[in-house]
This record gives structure tokens, sequence and C-alpha cells, in this order.
């Protein structure tokens, strides 16, 4: 008899325990994601069970949090991996504009909806106008080395991201051979996503691997 063929990996959801956190130890991994002097006063927001709240609130415009696996492009192969965690640090023009699509991914997903069901709703939601358009300027910070961000290369390397248009990956040189520049492009969320290493984690201490 032959046997039956095993699920691939994170094929579904896993139970949403498995994606929560301890508050305070959300709060110091969501702070991680930035230098002190940039997290310190920023606003905090943590995962609860019908989508993020606000923890801390902030007072220089930037909100941190740790994104879960759901809030990467939704053909990554980890999209329901409960392993991730990715601390992330926004600035004024992401929060006004990259967060409200984590936000809204969030709900849908501790909502129970499928994959497809969520993707179809953000394509409505951005052609009415439901989310808004990316703010030129959106970046944030991704510096903290106790990030999960992926089972193949949890930690990654420190960098900042700078979010751009679909498409816009030429206009930066980005995916050209000989080019330094590497770009990611979210065709859901409308997104291109230009993540640059840069030597230090958040707390300051060298990138043991720094990228090539």
């Amino acid at each position: 008899m032959g046997q039956t063929p095993k699920a691939a990996p994170y094929s579904a959801m896993a139970p949403l325990a498995q994606y929560m956190m301890d508050l305070n130890a959300e709060i110091a991994l969501a702070r991680s994601a930035a230098p002190k002097s940039i997290s310190g006063d920023a606003e905090i927001l943590v995962l609860g069970h019908a989508g993020f709240n606000v923890a801390v609130k902030g007072t220089n415009g930037w909100a941190c949090l740790v994104q879960r696996s759901w809030n990467a492009a939704v053909d990554f192969p980890e999209f329901w991996n409960p392993k991730i965690r990715a601390p992330i640090c926004l600035n004024l023009a992401a929060v006004r504009s990259v967060l409200p699509v984590a936000t809204f991914w969030t709900k849908m997903v501790l909502a129970g909806e499928s994959k497809e069901q969520m993707a179809a709703e953000a394509k409505a939601a951005f052609d009415t106008k439901k989310l808004p358009v990316l703010e030129p300027g959106a970046m944030s910070f991704m510096m903290s080395k106790d990030g999960y961000l992926a089972d193949d290369n949890p930690h990654f390397h420190p960098h900042v991201m700078f979010v751009e248009p679909l498409g816009e990956g030429p206009q930066w040189g980005a995916n050209l051979p000989g080019s330094p520049v590497f770009a990611g492009e979210d065709k859901v969320n409308r997104m291109t996503i230009l993540p640059v290493p840069v030597p230090r984690w958040s707390d300051g201490t060298l990138d043991a691997e720094p990228a090539k």
C-alpha cells in the first residue's frame, strides 16, 4: 500500500496560541527593531486575539511591532510559520500607509479567512481606497538580533527597508546584472521592498556575518 502524502510545511494556520507572545517580551522585542534613540519613544503595538493593539503610546511618530508570518507576501512559503517573529519600526510615512496593510491582513487572519479570500479582500480594499496609497519616503528599521525571519535564515542581517510602489525596483537599479541592490515585489499589496543591510544590530553590536 502506498503511503499517504504528507502535507506541505506550513500549509495551514497553526493554533493561534503558537503565534502569541508574553506581553512584556513582545514589547521588548518590538523595541529591539531600531536603535533606542528611535524605538524608545515609539508607539508599541502587540498582537491580541482580534488584531494589533497599542501597548505603549509613542511621542515621536514611529511605531514598532513584531510582525508574524502572514505579514509577508501571500506567496511566501512560510506564510503560516508560527515561529516567525519579525520586529520592525516604521517611520511616520510607513505608519500612515504600510501599517494599515499589516493590521488589515492580521484582522483577516484572525477572522479565519483563507489566503485566497484575504488576497481578494486586499485587492478590493486597495481599489476602493479603503487601504491607503503608499506614501513617499516610507521606510522601516529591522535591526533586531533576536528576530526570526525564516527557517533557512532566521536572523538574516540587520537592515533598513525602503518601500516603493510596485514595479519601482528598476528605478533603484534593483535586481539588474552587477547591481548590489535587491528588491522584492509584493504584488497583492502593491509594494516594492528594498532591504539595505547595515553593519550593526540595534544594540550596537556588529553583524557577525556581514551581507555580501
